[in-house]
């Protein structure tokens, strides 16, 4: 039968498929466009199933900020390629996402997963925005910053879509607040302070450190000061109160703090593909392949 373009653009708007996908549901659904729709749902989930083990390490950090400014929230929001990444749906989509984790607190992914997004949960709009993108689209972490009670206050740094961090500060001003979101977005420091780095981490490195100072030759009781030095010298390149600050590398970012009558409180930092494993490609044997193909 024929299909008017009418009935084609209803279809496309409700499913965000492609004009010929949309026209073809219709044709074999005989115009019915609910039968259509429910069609290309299913069909839809289906590919999501099997994009389910492809490497998806580009996207965005999304982030929200209570009215109050008392908490933040960042999310990491992947897809396969930068382009979709910069797809209107896939944006709408992580922003969404992000008020809804600072809104509703789920504990972790999995719970986010089960929350209602507009009639649907979040795992089903996931999965429907697979269909719709052709790519694979994750939630794959979040992290949540709360200010001090009193007088506490957070900002948020984001540098472009791919690196963010949020930063909670009692006392200072705001202009501290934004300086050290800006800091802990350059340095990435993984603990706030010496006291937070966990035991394991820090024998483990202090056992390399012992191994390379023995090497030297030097006496046991030189071996021991020049590993206490250098262990210092670690715990400060990976704590934020340790590193030097990245406006003024004369000071710790500890010595600032002090310096202002602040604290720092708790911090966050994600930034997209980390520690993701990516697929190498080889253009070369790529290019190599397509001339056997057509030779």
């Amino acid at each position: 039968m024929a299909i008017s373009a009418a009935l084609v653009k209803e279809l496309r708007e409700r499913t965000g498929a492609g004009m010929m996908e949309c026209k073809k549901a219709l044709q074999a659904a005989d115009g019915d466009i609910e039968a259509a729709a429910e069609t290309m749902r299913r069909e839809g989930l289906a590919k999501a199933d099997k994009k389910a083990g492809r490497v998806a390490a580009e996207g965005r950090i999304a982030s929200a900020v209570s009215d109050d400014k008392s908490a933040a929230v960042l999310v990491e929001v992947n897809c396969e390629t930068d382009f979709v990444g910069k797809n209107e749906d896939f944006v709408q989509f992580a922003d969404e996402i992000a008020q809804l984790v600072l809104d509703k607190q789920p504990a972790d992914v999995e719970a986010l997963g089960d929350i209602d997004m507009g009639g649907e949960t979040v795992e089903d709009k996931r999965r429907a925005l697979i269909a719709t993108l052709g790519e694979k689209v994750t939630v794959r972490r979040f992290h949540r910053v709360e200010a001090a009670s009193g007088d506490g206050r957070i900002n948020v740094y984001l540098h472009g879509v791919r690196i963010a961090a949020a930063v909670a500060v009692n006392g200072g001003d705001d202009e501290l607040a934004r300086d050290l979101a800006m800091h802990v977005a350059a340095s990435a420091p993984a603990h706030l302070s010496t006291e937070d780095v966990p035991e394991e981490r820090r024998n483990s490195e202090k056992e390399v450190l012992m191994a390379q100072a023995r090497d030297s030759g030097k006496p046991e009781n030189i071996v021991e000061k020049m590993v206490e030095g250098r262990l210092n010298k670690f715990l400060g390149e990976i704590t934020l109160l340790g590193q030097p600050f990245v406006k003024d590398p004369d000071t710790t970012v500890g010595k600032l703090v002090s310096d202002k009558g602040a604290q720092i409180t708790d911090f966050a930092r994600l930034e997209v593909g980390e520690g993701i494993e990516k697929k190498e490609e080889d253009f070369a044997a790529e290019v190599r392949a397509q001339a056997e193909k057509t030779g």
